[in-house]
């Protein structure tokens, strides 16, 4: 490729510039478009040069040429190492019209910032106070470039560019291309979107750069930016930031605000997915503030801001959006908004005003970390241009300073600059007897982080020199020097730097070259004579053992509100325990609707997604916040039913012990001894076990109480009927035996057949238990299917075939006894017990009768109850009737109880 076709690709190249179009008009389209085809210049000619370079310096020169050098506004000072910077001395610049020359006109820097020029002669500082120190790069004296970027991109590009390039004219090449490079790092930029630019060329060399003010998080990104660090959090933490506090005052709806560059736009990316992440809340809305003066836009935001029931308002913006957004809200008058405030705009003073600070009062805001710098303001006021005497240009700052500050101009001025009128200035004026910001050192923020950036070079150069060869980190163990530095090798030992500064900060980087993040909380305190103090009231940082911690002192809080407190910004209110929450469709999680438990569920938190099933022998409270063991339910021995049946069936076994005692005690008479008294003492026994057995029933059910009640109630009423049975049968017997001939028949019912008659039949049901015992026991069980509430301890019948055996086979030997006693009710014996059998079995069969059908449809305790009721009825039935009238006779009627009148025959009324 010929010299020819270089300077024809150029051409073509320059003239690109010109077909791209961009949408909108007026000083943004023209700075992109001046923007574009100076970079595009910018890389033609480095890429003509190199290529010229190769083709052309073997064979016709052993030097290389600087074709052009940019007219920037700087500060030099010569050392042996030489570190770059690049800071915002003036905050503006005027463009000049496009022409399609292939030399385009510089831009002319407006309006000095002293706090920036502060900032730049901070670096200044600190190297002024390394090169004092003996023990910090002993032999190394440290000289430093300082450019202005005049807040402009391609200002601050073309800076970035010939601080890597370096500014010599002319230099003569080196065979093997070895040598230290013009710069071995950048404190800068301060704007994240400079920063972007510049390290996406940079980093291609592996030339460090150390911002102090670029918070993008975009920035961490290190496959793109590899030679990228700073001293300053990035904006990721400052957005965990403001999420902890919105956590720490509840404030879960919230507006957001960012400005419309790199900064605004990863802010806004990066606060709602971690916003989402942490539960932490939702955005009620999230605008762009446009650059320039756009008043419908702007009018359009505020009535967002009205209309929203959002109270806390956050906004990542820079000082020119805020002001434009503060004179719409102080016109439409939009009131009780909690303003949240980045870095960016935290501490700037332009906000401070009377109009502002009815609606900004009480304003928390991130801000930089404090520190103090002993000695910069000596240092700074110690600053006189005949120290920094040399060609306009490359020591321009110190003389635009000073015009700037006495109001004086030095003559002739420099081409392209713009100054204020007034006297010539001599140099000699005092800085002491002049008020202006530059000197104000009480808030050292951004200089701070200038001054960590210097120390963070100076520290990782320090290692490197200190490298023992056969030791050093590189190929072969080999240590990097001066003489044949690359940049890698530097940003190799700024990774591993640690330090602690004069302040108590650590200053390390983590694998994303960004650095151990602090921040200051401030409130804007509105006092009662009109001034602003904008105080710490907390701070949040990040430690390496710890992580991110939050320290606020509430107290010290200034509230722009009549109760003097935060204020209250939910979408919905919280979810008392009890509840859960039910979103509104169509609206962002933080809105919600608070639907009770259900029964059986509780929540026992505030904002419960869901609500939780108690455990099984428990359930929810009237409130539902929490569980309670259910309610059991089993016929006790301490309600009224339970007392009142006890006390039934301690009666009725009391009566028999008494009826029992009556026998005895009347043994030997005629009435006792005519009723066949074997049985009937046999009878009086089986009745008290049937009253006794009906206890088992009462009580919270065992399992041997559940074993025991049915056949304990089963052997005992199968005793009882088969007593009646054979007495029956022995009525029977003796009446047939009265008749001629049936003397035989007595000899199948004497004592022993009776006894053994008895025996039998109780054996049979005693057998009957016995399987269905064995085969499917009877257990307690905790039945839920009648309350839900409640636990109803019941017994389960187990085999409900055993169960039904065991009843048929009670009801069998009743009917039997019926029967026969019915049959045997006029038999004409005087005292014919067969009657009272007959009112005893029909009484008897009644209730048990009655009791199938009330069983079956009692729940709970109910089915216990009506169970005993029965055994109490039928063996108070049988107890009254078969007993009741002997013991008439026996105790009132004695004349009664006598041979003759059991024996006698015919008319016995009389």
């Amino acid at each position: 490729m010929t010299k020819e076709d270089y300077i024809s690709l150029h051409i073509k190249l320059s003239t690109l510039c010109i077909k791209i179009r961009y949408r909108g008009e007026g000083r943004r389209a023209v700075m992109r478009a001046f923007l574009v085809r100076h970079l595009l210049l910018c890389v033609s000619r480095i890429f003509i040069s190199t290529s010229l370079f190769f083709s052309e310096s073997f064979f016709l020169s052993p030097s290389c040429k600087l074709r052009r050098q940019f007219n920037l506004n700087g500060l030099h000072r010569a050392g042996n190492v030489i570190l770059g910077g690049l800071f915002e001395v003036h905050y503006s610049s005027v463009f000049p019209e496009l022409t399609f020359t292939s030399e385009p006109h510089q831009p002319s820097c407006q309006g000095f910032d002293p706090p920036g020029f502060r900032h730049a002669m901070t670096m200044a500082f600190a190297i002024d106070e390394i090169n004092k120190n003996s023990t910090l790069l002993p032999n190394v004296t440290l000289g430093y470039s300082l450019y202005d970027n005049c807040a402009t991109l391609g200002i601050g590009f073309s800076a970035a560019l010939s601080l890597a390039s370096g500014r010599e004219e002319q230099f003569l090449l080196q065979e093997n291309c070895l040598g230290s490079p013009p710069v071995l790092g950048i404190v800068g930029d301060p704007f994240s979107t400079f920063s972007i630019a510049t390290s996406n060329v940079l980093g291609l060399f592996k030339l460090p750069i150390v911002s102090y003010f670029a918070t993008c998080s975009c920035l961490s990104d290190r496959r793109r930016f590899p030679s990228f660090f700073r001293t300053i959090p990035s904006d990721a933490f400052q957005v965990r930031a403001m999420i902890q506090i919105l956590k720490r005052f509840g404030w879960t709806w919230a507006g957001l605000l960012v400005s419309d560059d790199d900064y605004g736009h990863h802010v806004s990316r990066s606060f709602q997915s971690d916003l989402a992440q942490s539960g932490g809340g939702c955005l009620a809305y999230s605008e762009i503030l446009p650059w320039g003066t756009d008043p419908n836009e702007y009018k359009r935001i505020v009535d967002v801001m009205r209309k929203s029931t959002a109270r806390v308002v956050i906004v990542f913006a820079h000082q020119m959006h805020m002001i434009q957004l503060m004179e719409e809200v102080v016109r439409k008058n939009v009131t009780g908004l909690q303003w949240i405030a980045s870095e960016a705009w935290t501490l700037v003073d332009g906000l401070h005003t009377p109009a502002f600070m009815p609606y900004l009062g009480g304003t928390l805001g991130i801000a930089i970390r404090r520190g103090k710098i002993p000695g910069l303001r000596e240092f700074l006021l110690r600053i006189n241009p005949e120290q920094h005497h040399s060609n306009d240009y490359e020591n321009s700052m110190v003389k635009q300073f000073w015009e700037n500050t006495f109001h004086c101009r030095f003559a002739p001025p420099p081409a392209g600059w713009v100054q204020a009128d007034g006297a010539l200035c001599t140099g000699q004026e005092d800085l002491e007897n002049v008020e202006t910001e530059f000197l104000d050192v009480s808030e050292l923020r951004p200089e701070y982080n200038i001054y960590k950036a210097v120390y963070a070079l100076a520290y990782a150069l320090d290692d490197m020199l200190r490298c023992e060869p056969g030791r050093g980190p590189f190929s072969s163990h080999s240590c990097a020097t001066l003489q044949t530095l690359e940049p890698w090798q530097l940003m190799y030992y700024l990774e591993k730097v640690n330090f602690t500064t004069p302040f108590g900060d650590q200053v390390s980087f983590d694998e994303n070259g960004d650095a151990l993040p602090i921040y200051d909380i401030m409130n804007w305190l509105w006092l009662s004579d009109g001034r602003t103090k904008v105080q710490s009231v907390g701070e949040v940082k990040k430690s390496r053992f710890k992580g991110e911690e939050l320290t606020l002192h509430e107290d010290k809080i200034f509230w722009n509100f009549e109760s003097k407190e935060p204020p209250k910004s939910v979408c919905s209110e919280t979810c008392p325990p009890g509840t859960r929450m039910a979103r509104k469709r169509g609206q962002p999680v933080c809105c919600f609707d608070c639907i009770p438990c259900s029964e059986g569920k509780i929540s026992n938190k505030t904002d419960s997604m869901e609500c939780t099933s108690c455990p099984e022998d428990f359930w929810s409270s009237p409130q539902r916040d929490h569980c309670v063991l259910k309610k059991t339910e089993f016929l006790s021995y301490h309600e009224p039913l339970g007392i009142c049946l006890t006390g039934a069936s301690l009666l009725g076994t009391f009566i028999c012990a008494v009826v029992l005692g009556i026998f005895i005690y009347h043994r030997s008479t005629p009435m006792v001894r005519a009723n066949n008294s074997e049985l009937s003492f046999l009878l009086l026994v089986s009745l008290k076990l049937c009253f006794l057995c009906s206890l088992l029933f009462i009580g919270q059910p065992r399992l041997w109480t559940c074993q025991l009640r049915h056949a304990a109630f089963g052997i005992s009423f199968v005793l009882c009927v088969s007593c009646i049975l054979v007495k029956t049968m022995v009525v029977l017997a003796v009446f047939k035996a009265s008749k001629p001939g049936g003397g035989a028949k007595l000899k199948w019912f004497g004592a022993v057949q009776q006894r053994g008659t008895v025996l039998v039949l109780t054996c049979i049901q005693a057998a009957i238990c016995t399987c269905w015992i064995v085969s499917a026991s009877p257990a307690p069980h905790k039945n839920t299917e009648y309350h839900n509430d409640k636990i109803v301890y019941e017994c389960v019948v187990g085999s409900t075939i055993g169960f039904a055996v065991l009843l048929g086979y009670i009801g069998l030997l009743a009917i039997l006894s019926f029967l026969l006693a019915f049959l045997a009710r006029n038999l004409p014996d005087n005292f014919n017990e067969a009657k009272f059998i007959t009112f005893s079995m029909l009484i008897f069969c009644a209730v048990w009768v009655a009791f199938v059908p009330a069983y079956v449809n009692s729940p709970g305790k109910y089915a216990d109850a009506v169970e005993v009721f029965a055994i109490l009825a039928s063996s108070f039935g049988l107890l009254v009737a078969l007993f009741g009238p002997k013991c008439y006779i026996i105790l009132l009627r004695p004349e009664r109880n006598t041979k003759k009148a059991i024996m006698g025959r015919g008319n016995t009324k009389s």
